[in-house]
């Protein structure tokens, strides 16, 4: 945290307060303290580099994008799903305008804006947008790759949302076998996914295959942990 409270110092004696190079800077540490849950401290610098972002580049640059969808991820974090929802929808405009239709930053607007949607229960909406982030990242010479997997996970939450356990079932045992081929065993992904498929295991009275499912996601966990103490 430090070093990054220093490069915004260095950006703004070397470039200046309102220069590009700067608001980089700044969203970089604003990014940290979203990420440690510091959001009052956060929103400010994300504001900050925006409006310089705004003042260098115009409204639909990229990196005016990216900082919307940032600022807009803060507030999801806190279930400020109003003010997220407008810089979502910016974000996806400004991304749809200047890149190609199958370029994977249109894909993870789709999929932020889709989780919004289904967060406030708006299935049918959010249903349309994780298909069209799917369709996007399965494109290409690598379709089972584990950004394909989290879109799938995301249409089960929509369709267990909506009791459509027989849609949401397959989803499930694909993504997870993306998961394991393309990034191997005992990852949290995986766990995740083990998660969410013990629930609907059991919702559809399934208890004993789900107990089997939350063990294996509980080991994954503990081994992570382990290896890892400190996250």
């Amino acid at each position: 945290m430090e070093f990054a409270k220093e490069l915004v110092k260095h950006g703004e004696q070397k470039f200046g307060s309102d220069h590009p190079a700067t608001a980089f800077y700044i969203n970089r540490l604003a990014g940290l303290y979203g990420a440690q849950g510091c959001y009052a401290e956060a929103e400010p610098l994300f504001k900050r580099a925006l409006a310089i972002w705004e003042k260098a580049h115009g409204p639909d640059h990229l990196s005016v994008g990216e900082n919307l969808s940032d600022l807009a991820g803060l507030y999801f974090d806190q279930g400020r799903y109003p003010e997220a929802k407008p810089l979502y929808e910016r974000a996806l405009a400004i991304r749809e305008k200047a890149l190609e239709p199958d370029d994977l930053r249109v894909a993870l607007s789709l999929n932020n804006l889709g989780e919004l949607y289904r967060v406030q229960g708006r299935y049918a909406e959010a249903e349309s947008l994780h298909k069209r982030a799917l369709a996007i990242r399965e494109k290409g010479s690598w379709p089972d790759n584990p950004r394909a997997a989290h879109s799938l996970h995301n249409l089960v939450l929509v369709y267990r949302a909506q009791g459509r356990y027989a849609e949401a079932e397959p989803l499930l045992i694909r993504a997870l076998a993306i998961w394991k081929k393309s990034l191997g065993d005992d990852l949290l992904y995986e766990a995740m996914s083990l998660e969410n498929y013990a629930g609907l295991l059991r919702e559809t009275g399934r208890g004993a295959e789900a107990a089997k499912m939350e063990a294996r996601a509980k080991a994954i966990r503990a081994k992570r942990a382990k290896e890892n103490p400190a996250k």
